[in-house]
């Protein structure tokens, strides 16, 4: 038997063929997605489209399913059509209707005791109310809000507009646990599933008369394609890597793409009010303790433009200069910050001198900024009380050799680094592998080679960087 993996990710979208039993890959295809925080959902699936011509086709494929980037706001009209561009989880214009979710429904303790996070621009509970307050024409169209995955299952199950002569079930609409985690509106300790909290939707939009996708267990059937492709329900990206490295508790991995997040599995999900750390739902029943900043490779990229170097070439400078940069810290809020939550913050190099104002110091700088701020993240997942036995370096970040070198020392822990892959998108089909299985447990497909690396704790790199971040 064979299964598809899919990861419809900010960047790109990404399709993987493995031997549902033994895991083993046969085939591969991608596609890109555009560049911003807002894009029609049709780009998602023209690409997934290409993507799958890329990779063969699913003419032979058995069971497929979608893992994909969390919280973005895809509004639906009665007939299926979508009310407007999708607005993004990096899309920060809902900050202040964040601010005011908050204060209405009693402060950021009630948030988390509520849902287990506390509502920040990312979230797309906010972004209901920034639509009900900056749109109020579209938000009275709204017959129904998913999420990337959710509307990318439902067009690959055969639904979707009626203008494209196709049908606009919205009822069909369904997601996972851990995807609908991230929405803002749903209670993941509530029961084995989860349950939504229509006050929440209707303190955002002003209503809750709107149809919110169905949401499934980890090995619930979300359908069948026209051809009897099962469809699984997915899974938010962070849970289907997870899922697809085979994390345990007391695993912690750290992403360095788009975003960078920190996330642990844990058996109870956290609550803190403090906002700092978000608990979701994991993609096997359990949950995920997660700390996201919104400066990942992306501030790798601006290092690389402002030098005028490639990757391997900035990567070489990092490695170049002393620990510490000779004095150069980098605030790397480039896209402002979710962790800590300063959605209009600007990022600003600090501590120039004619001495250390060099190439291989600003690119160390930038290394080092970029990873303080996940070790801030680290340290806040680390204060609920999870665990910290192994940290797991992925993500197109982890593929610098100076980030690889440099983390141990910033993070004051060993890292292990797996061979690069399509985590995501391999938890997907590990996903659709384990519901044509129909056994308690997932196919226990191998794990990626990996490789450890260790260093001295640099502690005055992170006490600048505290100290400038204020």
């Amino acid at each position: 038997m064979i299964v598809a993996g899919v990861d419809t990710s900010t960047q790109s979208c990404k399709v993987v063929i493995r031997n549902a039993a033994s895991g083993a890959l046969l085939r591969f295809g991608s596609a890109r997605h555009p560049d911003g925080s807002e894009v029609s959902p049709q780009v998602w699936w023209d690409a997934f489209n290409l993507a799958v011509t890329k990779a063969g086709g699913l003419r032979d494929v058995a069971a497929l399913a979608v893992g994909g980037q969390q919280h973005g706001l895809v509004a639906l009209d009665a007939d299926g059509e979508v009310v407007r561009p999708a607005l993004l989880w990096n899309d920060t214009r809902s900050a202040g209707a964040a601010r005011e979710l908050v204060a209405e429904f009693g402060g950021a303790a009630a948030w988390a005791r509520a849902i287990g996070s506390v509502p920040v621009a990312s979230l797309t509970v906010t972004k209901l109310r920034w639509l009900r307050n900056a749109e109020p024409r579209n938000a009275a169209r709204v017959a129904a809000v998913a999420l990337p995955h959710d509307w990318l299952t439902w067009r690959i199950a055969g639904y979707g507009p009626r203008s494209a002569g196709l049908e606009p079930d919205l009822d069909a609409l369904v997601t996972d646990r851990s995807d609908a985690s991230g929405t803002g509106y749903f209670d993941s300790a509530v029961g084995t599933l989860g349950e939504y909290r229509p006050d929440l939707v209707a303190i955002a939009l002003g209503r809750s008369d709107v149809v919110l996708p169905r949401v499934l267990g980890p090995t619930e059937m979300a359908g069948r394609t026209a051809d009897g492709m099962i469809l699984g329900p997915g899974a938010g990206d962070n849970a289907a890597a997870a899922l697809g490295l085979g994390w345990a508790a007391g695993d912690v991995g750290i992403s360095i793409g788009t975003s960078g997040v920190v996330s642990a599995v844990t058996v109870e999900r956290p609550a803190d009010a403090s906002g700092l750390v978000t608990g979701f739902a994991d993609a096997m029943g359990g949950h995920l303790a997660m700390a996201v900043t919104l400066n990942a490779s992306r501030v790798l990229d601006a290092a690389r433009a402002l030098l005028g170097v490639d990757h391997e070439t900035l990567s070489r400078l990092a490695l170049a200069a002393p620990a510490g940069a000779d004095g150069l810290t980098l605030l790397p809020y480039l896209e402002g910050e979710r962790t800590p939550d300063r959605p209009g913050a600007t990022g600003s190099l600090h501590g120039i001198r004619l001495g250390n104002l060099a190439p291989d110091r600003v690119a160390r700088a930038f290394v080092e900024g970029m990873l303080c701020g996940l070790a801030d993240g680290l340290d806040a997942v680390r204060d609920q009380g999870v665990p910290a036995q192994r940290l797991v370096l992925i993500g197109g970040g982890a593929r610098s050799a100076a980030v690889r070198q440099i983390a141990p020392s910033i993070f004051g822990l060993p890292v292990s680094v797996p061979e690069p892959g399509e985590y995501v998108a391999d938890g997907a089909a590990r996903q659709a592998a384990w519901i044509l299985e129909g056994s308690p447990t997932p196919p226990r497909w191998p794990g990626p080679s990996s490789t450890s690396y260790d260093g001295d704790p640099e502690p005055t790199v992170r006490q600048r960087y505290a100290a400038v971040r204020g």
